[in-house]
């Protein structure tokens, strides 16, 4: 394994391993408060309070996906100036809703920010996307003020948020529309594989009508699938052509991940290698904290190393499974919904019951070969095909049934990030529908169907 960094940038200590941790050690940094008299003229006060002409200055620190301090006592009429410096690897700035505000900061930059004269609670957050609903908030509140409620203890609401769009899982996408591809890319020659991925910003539509603004790896959702066998090496190439900051790693790859999994800044690249050394379909998609809100927003794909002596087969498809949170229309999705496992809609390869109205081609006694990733990042799948059994199924990294076994199976269960693949043989003619046997995920659009002749 190694990294190559193409775009220096320094790195704490662990790196995106601690990066990886939902919450991290917090290390509390002293506040620096001082009362100065001051001549020069007072900032307006957020609300009427007489200014006491002195100045409170308290030094933050961001790390680890939150502020410390959290809050900020402020005697009432002090101007209040806040040094902020960025100590975690990936940028940070804080928003006060009074509209003071810093820019985006850098690892290891400092700011000042002049909040004005403190006379009521302000709150504050990161604006980068994600990181307030996950968590990164504080509270300038003045001494001897009764305690906040929910909203006013830094925990967005969304009673005045702009509405999702309606999806209808029914819809037609219309005649113009296109599915993507879903069959499987052969089994490249050679036994290295070189590949840059792109991070893209685009907005897409995910169900009939309804678009969303999505952070992709090379434009599409899922990202490219990638193919090789146990064995080969792959040396892929990240470059950020964003507006945050993206990681990526590949459970393909037994690596450390503190250095090819870190995140990087707009403009930067990252070289991550690895050599597979076991098969099955593996899922890659976005390392960087809030990780829900970057594989929910659709940075994840599939890679799939092929068991030592597959079988050959007719047909092969591969299918995504992965749930849309929908945000405003034309925005990323809401990260309150993915927290909270209320999905809009399950699907396969990005598009709500896209192979419904696209369906699957295959042939009367052919053998088709599906693989499997649950992307999630919340579902479980249970991918069933109406009118058929499946005679092969092979379920992460080992087989569980084979062609001249006597038993069968009826789905292929996965929990989030597993995956796998089915084979069967289609008996006569006939219009196949496959699901996701989640009663429910199957109404809200994890469904399709193969179009046999």
């Amino acid at each position: 394994m190694s990294a190559h960094p193409e775009t220096p940038a320094a790195r704490p200590l662990g790196g995106a391993a601690a990066g990886l941790a939902l919450v991290l050690v917090a290390v509390l940094v002293g506040v620096a408060a001082q009362r100065v008299s001051q001549g020069a003229p007072v900032p307006a006060a957020a609300s009427a309070v007489a200014p006491t002409g002195h100045t409170t200055t308290v030094e933050v620190v961001a790390d680890g996906m939150r502020f410390h301090p959290d809050r900020i006592d402020v005697p009432p009429g002090d101007r209040l100036v806040i040094e902020l410096t960025n100590r975690d690897h990936r940028r940070h700035d804080l928003v006060l809703d009074s509209g003071a505000k810093t820019p985006p900061i850098a690892r290891g930059g400092t700011v000042r920010l002049d909040a004005g004269v403190v006379g009521t609670e302000i709150q504050g957050w990161c604006s980068l996307p994600g990181h307030r609903q996950a968590g990164m908030t504080l509270r300038i509140v003045p001494t001897g003020s009764a305690p906040a409620g929910p909203a006013a203890a830094g925990h967005p609401t969304d009673a005045h948020a702009p509405a999702a769009p309606h999806l209808d899982a029914m819809a037609d996408p219309g005649d113009g529309f296109v599915a993507r591809d879903a069959v499987a890319p052969a089994t490249p020659p050679g036994r290295l594989h070189r590949r840059e991925l792109h991070v893209k910003e685009i907005q897409r539509e995910v169900a009939p009508g309804v678009r969303q603004r999505l952070w992709t790896f090379d434009g599409t959702v899922p990202g490219p699938v990638l193919r090789g066998r146990v064995g080969d090496t792959f040396e892929i190439t990240l470059v950020n052509d964003g507006t945050v900051d993206h990681g990526i790693d590949f459970h393909a790859g037994a690596v450390a991940p503190d250095e090819v999994m870190r995140p990087i800044d707009p403009g930067q690249r990252l070289t991550y290698r690895f050599t597979a050394t076991r098969a099955g379909i593996w899922m890659y998609h976005c390392s960087t904290m809030p990780m829900l809100h970057h594989i929910g927003n659709g940075m994840y794909g599939a890679v799939i190393i092929d068991p030592p002596d597959l079988p050959r087969v007719d047909r092969e498809y591969v299918l995504v499974q992965s749930e849309l949170y929908l945000g405003p229309d034309g925005e990323p999705g809401d990260l309150a919904k993915m927290q909270a496992e209320r999905p809009d809609a399950v699907v396969f390869n990005g598009y709500v019951a896209q192979y419904a109205h696209r369906p699957l081609p295959a042939r009367a006694g052919e053998r088709v070969r599906v693989w499997l990733l649950d992307a999630g990042p919340n579902r479980d799948s249970s991918f069933h095909v109406v009118g058929t059994q499946f005679d092969t199924v092979y379920r992460e990294g080992r087989w569980e049934n084979r062609p001249a076994d006597p038993g069968g199976a009826q789905v292929l269960g996965l929990g989030p990030a597993a995956g796998g693949f089915v084979e069967m043989v289609f008996p006569e003619p006939g219009h196949y529908p496959f699901v996701s046997h989640v009663m429910v995920d199957a109404e809200r659009g994890a469904r399709g169907i193969f179009e046999v002749r």
